[in-house]
């Protein structure tokens, strides 16, 4: 088959969750079929729409369309024309969609068109909330990124786009009312696309429930499937070091959502107890600020950015315990499957998709969402049971006998199936 895979970010540019699964399925899937990538960068010195072919050797041939400027934006003519350019020339059998955040809507219109058969994983909420996430910006306001209990046009309006509201008095409810309807449009559009795409997957029940319930999608259009993914690097060559105190670890951007200073402030106190080791990074700001949060706290190290394909010797022989702090209703996270395989329990929030992946004290623990006290509390208990810890670790993924975790190879399998039945449906 002729595969377009179609996604926000794609490595080394972006490797977030979303971009290093697409990035295993389009590298697993090339070894038996023709994958195209169509995907973004950001060049801000480069004019808008500028298309770029990569073949670098390293994986399946990848388009990059230039996206500086358009991330509020949701559809742009000029981008879904030059897809079309693309569509035309390779004439795929199938496209998956990733994620359409940063790019354009039109695409859909462009392979409905075409009668190309379209799969769309979730990997959050930005078809149900133009944000992604559910959290509130709530500029100016106290409650900053405070969880978000559904789309509104008018609260979205007034927290998460009140920094494009004038501070001119005459002038705000005419604006509120601009942005109110300019939302109300986008979420119209965001439900007409649903509307298109021939199946949905899920990789949590969570998000595939959400889906269904909120934003009304039929139940038999929206498939569960968890992620997978290459083993190889996974399977660690050299043995978990030792150490005089347990040994707690964050992989990952340091993005708000992610809530590292939310894990930061549970740390406090166990200094003289454990040491905090983060990984990753989103900018230097981003860093910095939680460096400064960390200041006054002997016992947390930064170790800046990883490589994904060293994490079990350079990341998971290091640490005892790796925590999942997320402040949103996390989909599927990565690192939770990752650690699991490499047996590393995992402590992560009772909510979302990390509730799926986790039971409490049966291979992990599970604190009270965004809760700091919560989360301190089984963090305190992790170190007075490192025998526990220990076999709770090796307990793995809940959701297989062996507790291994989905490989890539029948991930695929799977895809490979969803592709065949909408090719001879469609």
């Amino acid at each position: 088959m002729r595969i377009l895979k179609i996604i926000h970010g794609y490595p080394p540019l972006y490797n977030a969750g979303s971009e290093v699964y697409s990035q295993s399925i389009c590298n697993e899937l090339a070894k038996r079929h023709e994958v195209l990538v169509f995907t973004r960068e950001e060049d801000p010195f480069t004019a808008d729409f500028t298309f770029r072919r990569v073949q670098d050797g390293v994986g399946p041939e990848r388009i990059l369309v230039n996206m500086p400027r358009g991330k509020d934006g949701y559809r742009h003519r000029e981008l879904d024309e030059r897809f079309a350019e693309v569509l035309h020339g390779f004439r795929p059998d199938v496209a998956h969609i990733g994620h359409l955040n940063h790019l354009s809507t039109g695409i859909v219109d462009v392979l409905k068109e075409a009668g190309i058969p379209i799969v769309f994983t979730l990997h959050d909420f930005w078809l149900m909330c133009p944000r992604g996430q559910f959290l509130q910006r709530n500029f100016g306001g106290g409650m900053v990124h405070a969880l978000c209990d559904g789309q509104d046009d008018r609260k979205c309006a007034l927290s998460c786009y009140a920094a494009l509201i004038s501070g001119t008095e005459d002038d705000q409810e005419r604006e509120i009312a601009h942005w109110t309807a300019w939302i109300h449009r986008r979420m119209i559009e965001a439900r007409r696309i649903c509307e298109q795409v021939d199946r949905f997957i899920a990789p949590s029940l969570y998000l595939r429930d959400r889906f269904i319930r909120d934003l009304g999608i039929a139940a038999d259009k929206v498939q569960y499937l968890d992620y997978g993914f290459p083993l190889h690097y996974l399977t660690p060559s050299l043995e978990r070091t030792q150490a005089n105190k347990y040994r707690f670890g964050y992989i990952g951007t340091h993005i708000p959502a992610k809530g590292v200073n939310l894990l930061i402030e549970a740390f406090d106190g166990l200094e003289k107890l454990a040491e905090l080791h983060v990984w990753g990074a989103k900018d230097e700001q981003s860093t910095r600020a939680l460096m400064s949060m960390a200041e006054g706290r002997n016992g947390i190290h930064f170790h800046g950015s990883y490589v994904n394909q060293n994490l079990a010797n350079s990341v998971f022989s290091q640490v005892d315990c790796i925590v999942v702090p997320s402040i949103w209703m996390e989909n599927s996270p990565l690192v939770i499957h990752e650690a699991q395989a490499c047996h590393i329990p995992v402590i992560t929030a009772d909510a979302g998709g990390m509730a799926e992946l986790v039971a409490h004290q049966v291979n992990g623990l599970l604190f009270e969402h965004r809760s700091a006290d919560s989360l301190g509390h089984w963090m305190r208990w992790a170190i007075q049971h490192p025998g526990s810890m220990d076999r709770l670790g090796r307990r793995g993924y809940l959701h297989s006998a062996d507790g291994a975790i989905p490989s890539i190879e029948e991930h695929c399998k799977t895809l490979e199936d969803i592709y065949t039945q909408l090719k001879q449906t469609t």
